[in-house]
């Protein structure tokens, strides 16, 4: 089976059934991670390019590493000492690399968009591993795919979103992936740093972090991005925390089975306490290794990976 399409860019446009096949795959795949030598031949003579315009360690080094364990060659482009620096437009820097025999470019860039627009340019495939406040596609699979290895399940759980969804695009890759697959999702946070039209997407959305949180299978806490704030969308840090920080007074009104999930970084004793991020109810680490099986399943289906 092959996904539709050449590229990776939304979870608002992959259909289920694409979904559905990158999440089986990665479960095939995953078990390469447990081998005492992590290297299969799978992806032997494809070149993958991480052109990356956003700093990452997470999404960056899992798609590396996911391509390695296949025996694909990597290429890392940082754009602070490349020619970009020099006035470089995006588009003539991915024909470069293009022409140079890449065989998929894997992007984060500060603009949404900027991951559809490169598709339309290039001939090889675009993943896109992050684009402005739009989207963030392969960390919604792999956030399912983490729910998946918990619960055996999506359809039909709750699961509650808090923090800073305005500025999030893995808020959104997940809200659309999630009520594709049948779950039941809420938002909380300040009015300000919730988007007026979130109801729409099909989510319920409230100002309170015990209403949102009450009866959930899964937490998922978002980081706040200050980086993206023009201006003060709070009072502090101390009075966010206090009012929307996931701690475990909050935790409490979950159900006693509830995991609690975040996509990295932790801003820790902001959105989350370290208690409840060390706690055994924390899957955060997990979601880090589900990251690297997911991608190296992305990585395959798109380059039509050999068995």
């Amino acid at each position: 089976m092959a996904l539709k399409g050449k590229d990776i860019l939304s979870l608002r446009e992959m259909n289920p059934e694409d979904i559905e096949l990158i999440l089986s795959t990665a479960r095939s795949l995953k078990e390469i991670l447990s081998r005492p030598i992590k290297k299969v031949p799978t992806l032997r003579g494809k070149v993958v390019c991480t052109l990356f315009y956003e700093p990452s360690t997470r999404t960056r080094t899992s798609f590396e590493l996911a391509a390695k364990y296949m025996s694909a060659d990597t290429v890392s482009i940082a754009t602070a000492t490349s020619s970009v620096k020099k006035g470089e437009t995006l588009a003539d820097t991915a024909r470069n690399l293009e022409v140079m025999g890449i065989d998929v470019v894997v992007m984060r860039h500060s603009v949404s968009g900027a991951c559809h627009f490169l598709a339309k340019v290039l001939d090889v495939p675009v993943i896109n591993a992050g684009d402005g406040m739009h989207e963030h596609p392969t960390q919604g699979l792999l956030d399912i795919f983490t729910i998946l290895e918990y619960k055996s399940k999506i359809r039909g759980l709750k699961v509650a979103i808090l923090g800073d969804v305005l500025h999030s695009r893995v808020a959104r890759s997940d809200i659309f992936g999630l009520t594709k697959m049948g779950a039941e999702v809420s938002v909380a946070g300040p009015n300000t740093l919730l988007p007026p039209e979130i109801e729409a997407l099909g989510v319920k959305a409230y100002n309170r972090v015990e209403d949102a949180v009450e009866g959930a299978d899964v937490i998922y806490v978002l980081r706040l991005q200050l980086e993206r704030q023009t201006k003060s969308l709070f009072p502090s840090k101390r009075e966010y925390h206090d009012f929307f920080g996931l701690d475990r007074k909050r935790l409490r009104y979950a159900k006693e089975d509830a995991i609690v999930m975040h996509p990295g970084p932790m801003n820790r004793g902001v959105e989350i306490s370290t208690d409840v991020a060390d706690s055994p109810r924390s899957v955060i680490l997990d979601q880090v290794v589900s990251g690297v099986a997911v991608r190296m399943a992305a990585l395959y289906l798109i380059l039509g990976g050999r068995e």
